[in-house]
């Protein structure tokens, strides 16, 4: 009986084995691209550009800000004047009432309650006899002759006291003013008076 070749045996190593594995090409190395100078140069240029941006940004926010809250102020001191104008009229009325008598009772809580509130919101009083007379803030009623005893013009009668808010005037004291007393003038009478005393001296 024939004996068939054993195919395991008589196979070639070789014709099992597929055709050769192609070698992978090895990666080349990459090397960082440098950017040209002009480049690197336009990108600082667009940096500073984008920061001076900013800046600007900024100082205009914050003056907006400024503005806004100078704004926010000034309409709450206008909306305060409005308010407080009226009520200057009764604080005459109570500074006269003390001219007359001490205030008493239950007046007299009222005028302190009051007098405290407006305080409270900045409306200030002034004006007192012996002030300096400054137009800005007195109003002259009458000039009432000279004083020996001022040097400027001076507030002698305060009619009406002033107020003010924060700053600014609300109301300018009413007053009656002295002035100082003025030199006499040197004219031809007093030469005339001294020459006739050289001429009794010369006698």
């Amino acid at each position: 009986m024939t004996q068939e070749p054993n195919s395991a045996a008589g196979e070639d190593p070789a014709a099992e084995v597929g055709p050769p594995l192609e070698e992978e090409p090895a990666a080349e190395s990459v090397e960082p691209i440098e950017a040209p100078a002009d480049e690197a140069a336009e990108l600082k240029a667009q940096l500073d550009e984008r920061t001076s941006d900013l800046q600007r940004l900024q100082a205009e926010f914050v003056n907006y800000k400024r503005r806004v809250d100078r704004d926010r102020e000034l309409v709450r001191e206008n909306a305060t004047y409005t308010a407080l104008t009226p009520i200057i009229d009764v604080l005459d009325t109570i500074d006269r009432a003390r001219e007359h008598d001490p205030l008493e009772g239950g007046f007299k809580a009222v005028a302190e309650q009051l007098e405290r509130v407006v305080s409270g919101v900045g409306l200030t009083k002034f004006g007192a006899v012996g002030d300096a007379f400054d137009p800005t803030i007195h109003e002259a009623l009458s000039h009432i002759g000279e004083d020996p005893e001022v040097q400027v013009t001076t507030c002698k009668v305060i009619a009406k006291a002033g107020y003010k808010l924060g700053g600014r005037v609300v109301r300018a004291a009413q007053v009656l003013v002295v002035d100082p007393v003025s030199e006499p003038a040197a004219g031809p009478a007093a030469d005339e008076d001294d020459n006739d005393t050289e001429a009794g001296d010369d006698d």
